[in-house]
């Protein structure tokens, strides 16, 4: 609709004899009643040539070729917006193209080819992800997903540390639970990791090396146990992500930033830009002069590197890398550190706009309406293993994705296991086990046969419904991309699987008449494949069964 009006519009507004740059821009109109499309055009004009924009509203529909076969009323409402209302063969004469589009339907090439890099849960190696990196896993892939749907190159990058305070942590209690399988009264660090997963670690050091750790030097046993802790967490980490369907393309290491000298180098530039200096021992970041209100320390009293100069040597390094859009996936914790890091990249000539921060918020587990505060295996948090285990990966994704990001979610573990309509995932999924049942049904009559289908026999008001909400898709997926929004995709479809249902509801699909079960199988096959592109974006399952 939107394409169709631009043109037309658009050639109307080349025929006035009026000198603007305006946008054109169409909105559905909130009441159905006004149309299928409306737009404040006339509006804007009228006060660039001071007239009454109700009498521009008329010049442009005079100039406008309307085609009463594709648009069959056309209105001027309130005080200048054109309301069109479309012929129903309008929309049901595109259902074909959904149909011959089928598997790319929904995907553009918006992005040009951008080469574009996500980063999401970067996590450093020292436990089990949280359902908070749940989240996150579940949005990256996504924005993932939708920014490839609309012609971008991405890669999925996860950016992590396996060096510093925490991992010495990690190897201490690791070392020490070793210890504790010889000599149970072994003192454990008072700051190390709780939880069975460090015992678990212990365990499987003490069936690979036995009793040799107690016999060499306390150092090389606690490299030892850092590497061999970091390696199976690691691991877990991979697979617990892959049972989500996440698969990154790129591990970049923290630490590398300091071995290949990347670190001192972006010290040296601030050096010889003159934005830092020395005060009780520490290195400073003149982010006054960036625009900041106060300055930051970069590097510690001790030598140790605040996290805001490795932030910004690794942006660095993605500008370097050559990717135009930069888009980081945070929680809501990471947020007072954007500005120094967008600013330190902008004082190192970079452009700061490339960078997209997606932050979102936390997540809290619900069960019959109680906050589910701890893990079975863990002191402190609930792992997105467990999660996964409860409730499957599907809910668990959909969920996660089902609120808009900057919302603070209540994941309602009754509701996600839940197999009626209440569950928006099952909702939607038996959608589309219906339809697929459906389609065998109509195969196993022999009355499935899409050829020559006159979908202009689609003329119910539930029918007309359900074709424009599919005819909605590309545009969906366009907007959940360009917002970094995926929650707009799992509302969407939502509206897609009810309007399929209140269709079914109110009409036979196989019927005597065979022009018109053609038609509705026709209309049937394009709900399912919107249903299960998707369903592929959101990184879940389509059943052709249930």
């Amino acid at each position: 609709m939107k394409r169709y009006l631009t043109e037309i519009i658009g050639n109307a507004m080349k025929a006035l004899p009026y000198e603007h740059s305006l946008p054109l821009v169409f909105e559905k109109p909130k009441n159905e009643q006004h149309g299928d499309l409306t737009t404040n055009i006339a509006m804007l004009l009228a006060k660039l040539v001071k007239k009454n924009p109700r009498l521009v509203a008329q010049e442009i529909i005079e100039k406008a070729h309307i085609d009463p076969r594709a648009i069959v009323a056309v209105d001027i409402a309130g005080p200048g917006f054109i309301n069109f209302k479309f012929a129903d063969t309008f929309f049901t004469n595109q259902v074909s193209e959904i149909l011959r589009n089928s598997e790319s339907y929904g995907k553009s090439s918006l992005g040009g080819g951008k080469k574009t890099q996500v980063e999401f849960v970067s996590a450093n190696p020292t436990g089990p992800l949280s359902v908070g990196h749940g989240r996150q896993a579940a949005i990256g892939d996504t924005i993932s997903n939708l920014l490839q749907w609309t012609g971008y190159n991405v890669t999925r990058e996860y950016y992590y540390n396996n060096a510093g305070r925490q991992m010495r942590v990690l190897a201490e209690s690791t070392y020490a639970r070793y210890r504790q399988l010889f000599e149970p009264d072994d003192p454990f660090p008072e700051d190390g990791y709780q939880g069975d997963y460090i015992r678990d670690i212990a365990k499987s050091v003490r069936e690979k090396e036995s009793d040799r750790l107690l016999s060499i030097p306390k150092e090389d046993a606690l490299t030892f146990c850092k590497e061999y802790a970091e390696e199976r967490l690691f691991l877990s980490i991979k697979n617990v992500l892959a049972r989500m369907g996440v698969v990154h393309d790129v591990f970049y290491n923290e630490d590398s930033l300091y071995s290949t000298g990347k670190i001192n180098e972006v010290i040296e530039e601030f050096r010889k830009l003159g934005l830092v200096y020395e005060n009780d021992g520490a290195l400073w970041l003149k982010a006054t002069a960036l625009g900041l209100e106060q300055d930051r320390v970069i590097v510690k009293s001790t030598g140790e590197p605040t996290y805001r100069l490795p932030d910004i040597a690794y942006h660095r390094e993605k500008f370097r890398r050559g990717f135009d859009l930069i888009v980081d996936v945070f929680g809501a914790d990471h947020i007072a550190t954007i500005p120094d890091v967008l600013a330190g990249i902008k004082a190192l000539g970079y452009d700061p706009e490339k960078v997209k921060v997606v932050i979102h918020q936390f997540v809290t587990l619900l069960r019959d309406g109680e906050q589910v505060k701890m893990s079975k295996r863990l002191a402190n948090f609930v792992t997105l293993d467990e999660l996964i285990d409860e409730v499957g990966s599907d809910a668990v994704r959909f969920f996660f994705l089902m609120r808009s990001i900057s919302s603070h979610l209540e994941f309602d573990l009754n509701l996600a296991k839940e197999q009626s309509e209440k569950n928006p995932v099952y909702y939607l999924q038996y959608a589309h086990a219906r339809i697929a049942s459906i389609l065998r049904f109509a195969e196993s009559q022999g009355s499935f046969s899409l050829e020559n289908a006159d979908f202009q026999l689609l003329k119910e008001e539930s029918e007309i419904a359900l074709v424009k909400l599919l005819l909605d898709f590309p545009e969906t997926v366009a907007s959940a991309a360009q917002s970094f929004e995926p929650h707009r995709l799992t509302t969407y479809l939502r509206e897609v699987a009810e309007g399929f249902h209140r269709f079914y509801h109110d009409h036979r699909v196989v019927v005597p008449d065979a022009e018109l079960s053609k038609a509705r199988l026709g209309l049937c096959l394009a709900s399912k494949t919107v249903i299960t592109n998707g369903c592929r974006i959101l990184g879940i399952s389509a059943p052709e069964k249930m």
